[in-house]
């Protein structure tokens, strides 16, 4: 087949058409953005999605990836502000913000990154103490992000993410932190012992004064309480003794006759409980005592009145005076009298 001259410009033609708009249609895949240079200058920035440029005069100068991506930072040696050599490492994430200035505001973007989170990890667990940076890391990490995302706003990242993976002291520190805890933890026990044993003591003490107190409540109510009744008692005996009192000064021979009896009854009691005494010989009448215990009662009548009729005590007449005797008195208690 021969082709015409004309022809084959026009196939030319064709062809370098469907060349330039292959050239000048550009599709970003989500999560990506593409910054446009003409003749070496940036433009614009595509989106995500088909975009058309210019062919042969604008470029595509930078595909950056503007999803959150994570910098791994390898252990590195630190000096603490107490002079104790420890390794750290840690992992960073950040995102791209500005696509234009991610890519010509720095040189090698994850490379300086990674730069500036190792020397600020120095400079942060360099200025505490071992113990506090082994137990402050969340402080260690707020100050870290804080930093390095200040030092990289200029390049359109932000750091969302700090973290410290892991710190490891030397083996020998980490021995003598080992005795220290196991000491702090040994103190701590006795302290608690001690204080148990204080509380203990402290506790029995309150006991022992609060039965010393009841204690000698109890007492001091049963000295009171006999007290009274001796009191009571007392007053029965003077009520009694005045009763009978009055009973002899009438001339009442009954009244006589009690205390006789009475002092009877106490001597024979006396001599009954002695404990030498196992025979007892009384030279003497038990009717003489029934007598007397006759008398008694019935002076216990006539002053208190009988109890099982609810008679009353008669009124007692005036004393008179006793008629001259012709024969001699006779006791009642003397044994045998005239034999």
């Amino acid at each position: 087949m021969n082709l015409a001259g004309f022809d084959i410009v026009v196939i030319a033609l064709v062809l370098l058409v469907v060349l330039v708009l292959f050239a000048g249609i550009k599709t970003v895949p989500q999560g990506y953005r593409y910054t446009i240079e003409r003749f070496g200058r940036y433009t614009r920035t595509l989106e995500p999605g088909l975009n058309l440029i210019i062919p042969f005069i604008e470029t595509i100068g930078s595909k950056l990836n503007v999803m959150e991506q994570v910098l791994d930072v390898p252990t590195q040696e630190v000096i603490t502000k107490d002079n104790a050599s420890v390794s750290a490492d840690a992992v960073a994430f950040y995102q791209i913000l500005n696509a234009a200035q991610a890519a010509y505001q720095v040189s090698n973007l994850e490379n300086a990154i990674l730069n500036l989170t190792m020397t600020n990890i120095r400079s942060v667990m360099g200025s505490m103490d071992l113990d506090e940076l082994l137990s402050n890391r969340e402080v260690i990490n707020d100050r870290l992000l804080r930093v390095v995302d200040e030092a990289v706003g200029p390049w359109g990242i932000k750091v969302t993410r700090v973290e410290i993976k892991d710190i490891q002291p030397p083996k020998d520190l980490v021995d003598a932190m080992g005795r220290q805890m196991k000491a702090e933890r040994e103190k701590r026990a006795l302290v608690l012992e001690a204080e148990g044993f204080r509380n203990a003591q402290i506790l029995r003490a309150e006991g022992a004064k609060q039965s010393a107190i009841l204690q000698a409540e109890g007492e001091r109510e049963a000295a009171y309480r006999e007290a009274e009744a001796r009191e009571r008692l007392a007053e029965a005996e003077a009520n009694a003794t005045r009763m009978v009192s009055e009973a002899i000064a009438a001339g009442d021979i009954n009244a006589i006759n009690y205390f006789v009896a009475q002092k009877y009854t106490e001597a024979m009691a006396t001599i009954g409980s002695a404990p030498n005494s196992k025979i007892v010989l009384m030279p003497m009448e038990a009717s003489s005592l029934i007598g007397s215990l006759g008398g008694i009662g019935a002076l216990a009548r006539e002053v208190f009145g009988n109890p099982s009729t609810g008679e009353l005590p008669k009124p007692r007449p005036a004393a008179t005076p006793a008629p001259a005797r012709t024969t001699p008195a006779v006791n009642p208690f003397a044994p045998n009298q005239g034999k």
